[in-house]
């Protein structure tokens, strides 16, 4: 039987199933364009974009980040001195980071994760990671 002798025989209310079965050989390009649009953004959704920390004039900033799992987090000393990043839960701990260098870790695992500098103490920091 061919595609279009099934067509014809198919309920009104069969339709989407018959489309789907035929992967929507008659969809407009509009509705292609439709469908690859909800796709990328949904794919978008998926992937976390890359956070940046800055250090600098002995402060994290921003001092609070919520971001999805998966995400990955680069700290970037913009100060003249050096700064480390340490979690407090030992999670993740950077050497100390001279003026321009840079610590990053991807955070796959749910959580509140408070960080500090081990040189400087007072400056602290916190990730919190959700699922969106």
């Amino acid at each position: 039987m061919t595609q279009a002798e099934e067509k014809a025989m198919i309920q009104p209310s069969d339709i989407s199933a018959w489309r789907i079965r035929h992967k929507q050989a008659n969809t407009s390009p509009a509705a292609s364009c439709l469908s690859v649009a909800i796709l990328l953004m949904s794919s978008s959704l998926c992937f976390a974009q890359p956070v940046t920390i800055h250090v600098d004039n002995f402060t994290f900033t921003p001092v609070e980040t919520t971001v999805a799992p998966g995400t990955t987090i680069t700290w970037v000393n913009d100060d003249d001195i050096p700064h480390t990043v340490v979690a407090t839960d030992g999670t993740f701990k950077s050497k100390a980071l001279d003026t321009e260098d840079q610590f990053t870790v991807t955070m796959t695992e749910p959580g509140e994760y408070v960080y500090f500098c081990s040189l400087h103490p007072r400056m602290t920091g916190k990730i919190i990671v959700k699922a969106p």
